[in-house]
C-alpha cells in the first residue's frame, strides 16, 4: 500500500477532532457544548470500529491484502476516539470521582455497556503493534476477537441512550452495519465449519 495513501488515511482521522476545534473556537457547539463533544467524540468511535471491521471483508472481496495495513491505524483511531469520549465522561461529568463514576456503570446500562466497550478495547489497543503479534501468536488472535463483543455492547449503549428520547433513527443504521459486518463472518465461519465436515469423510476413505 503506498505510504501516500496510509498518510492520507491518518490525516483524514483527524479531521472530526479539527472540526471540534474549529467548532469550539467559532461558537459552533451549540447551546450545550459537552453533550456536542461527548456524542461527537462517541459517534466517530462507533465509526472508527466499523471501519476496522470493514477491513477484513474488504480484503476478502478484493482480495487485495494490502488493505490489512489499515486496520491497525483505524483501530487506534477507534481507541483514540473512545479514549476522549470516555475522559470528557470522566472529567467533566464526574470531575475524577472515581467512586461516583463506577455509581454511575451500575445504575444505568447505557452506562454499563459503554464502560464495558471502552474497557475491552485497552487490551486490544496495548496489543495492537508486532511485537505483541508475535509475543502472543494465537492467542493474540483470540483476544481481538473482543472487538465483536465490543461492537454489539457499543450498539447496546448508543441504542439505550436513545431509548430515553424515542429516537433510533441513526442509531438503526449503525445497528445493521455492525450486524452486516458480523453476519458475514458468521457466514464465512459456517461455511468452513462445513467444508471441513465434508471433507471429512473423504479423508476417511483414503485412510
Amino acid at each position: 500500500m503506498p505510504a501516500w495513501l496510509r498518510f492520507g488515511v491518518f490525516a483524514a482521522s483527524l479531521l472530526p477532532l479539527a472540526r471540534l476545534f474549529w467548532l469550539g473556537t467559532h461558537d459552533g457547539l451549540g447551546a450545550n457544548p459537552l453533550e456536542f463533544v461527548t456524542r461527537s467524540t462517541g459517534t466517530w468511535a462507533l465509526v472508527f470500529l466499523c471501519l476496522t471491521l470493514a477491513i477484513t471483508p474488504l480484503r476478502r472481496l478484493t482480495g487485495q491484502p494490502q488493505w490489512l495495513k489499515l486496520r491497525r491505524l483505524l483501530g487506534l483511531y477507534c481507541f483514540f476516539y473512545a479514549v476522549l469520549h470516555f475522559s470528557i465522561w470522566f472529567w467533566l461529568d464526574h470531575d475524577f470521582d472515581a467512586a461516583e463514576m463506577l455509581s454511575d456503570v451500575v445504575k444505568r446500562p447505557f452506562i454499563t455497556a459503554g464502560f464495558t466497550a471502552f474497557v475491552l478495547l485497552v487490551p486490544l489497543a496495548a496489543t495492537s503493534n508486532r511485537a505483541m503479534m508475535r509475543r502472543l501468536g494465537m492467542n493474540w488472535v483470540r483476544l481481538h476477537r473482543l472487538v465483536y463483543l465490543i461492537a454489539v455492547a457499543a450498539i447496546l449503549h448508543y441504542c439505550w441512550h436513545k431509548a430515553g428520547k424515542n429516537d433510533f433513527a441513526t442509531v438503526s443504521i449503525y445497528a445493521a452495519v455492525v450486524a452486516a459486518l458480523l453476519g458475514v463472518r458468521l457466514w464465512w465461519a459456517g461455511r468452513r465449519a462445513l467444508d471441513r465436515i465434508a471433507r471429512k469423510p473423504v479423508e476417511a476413505d483414503s485412510n
